[in-house]
């Protein structure tokens, strides 16, 4: 059983200021960086609380948010409505993947979570239909002073040639790293980027 490093701080997450003006910025990256329509079923990686998946789920036909962590699912689902819902899963699609096919993924500050890169973006490529995109938010390199606690973190942020590399060996085309927001923290900056490609 996988051991769910977000089970406490599920309660809360959604308090944060700095976590959803993040999410906010990301959105507004993904929707000047791909062209999104309401015939589009989409999964947002490492969802969480569905803060990223509720501001872009009105510009596609479903979000499909998918996470480990089974409270922080409880309270995205408290937030679905009539209006605005994300189907969810609880799984990990790495080792147990979706049979659907998908038209895109997104996610946020979930990528450093993921040990193995190399099979991550494979999986994902195959999980992806024909022109199927990915828009993906993290951290650029850092000295591992971002998270107060790395339990369950696997890179310090990410080096762009390198992780681009990876991306394009998986098959993704027109690979593109943009730096699309800054954490201020008070030792230091921390910069995100958006990763984006097509199959």
């Amino acid at each position: 059983m996988q051991k769910d490093h977000f089970k406490e701080r599920a309660e809360g997450w959604d308090k944060g200021s700095v976590r959803v003006q993040g999410a906010m910025k990301i959105s507004d990256a993904i929707a000047q960086t791909i062209n999104l329509n309401k015939e589009m079923e989409v999964i947002d990686f490492g969802t969480g609380t569905g803060l990223l998946g509720f501001l872009v789920a009105p510009d596609v036909k479903q979000i499909h948010g998918v996470d480990t962590s089974s409270k922080m699912l409880e309270k995205l689902e408290e937030k679905n409505s009539s209006e605005i819902s994300i189907k969810t899963y609880c799984q990990d699609i790495i080792k147990e993947p979706l049979t659907q096919k998908f038209d895109g993924l997104i996610s946020s500050m979930t990528l450093h979570h993921i040990e193995d890169l190399k099979l991550f973006f494979k999986t994902i490529y195959e999980t992806l239909k024909d022109n199927g995109f990915i828009a993906i938010a993290d951290l650029v390199k850092e000295d591992g002073t971002f998270h107060s606690n790395n339990d369950g973190v696997f890179h310090f942020g990410f080096e762009r040639d390198a992780l681009v590399a990876i991306v394009t060996e998986a098959g993704f085309k027109d690979v593109r790293f943009e730096i699309v927001n800054t954490i201020d923290k008070p030792h230091r900056d921390f910069d995100l980027f958006l990763l984006s490609g097509g199959k």
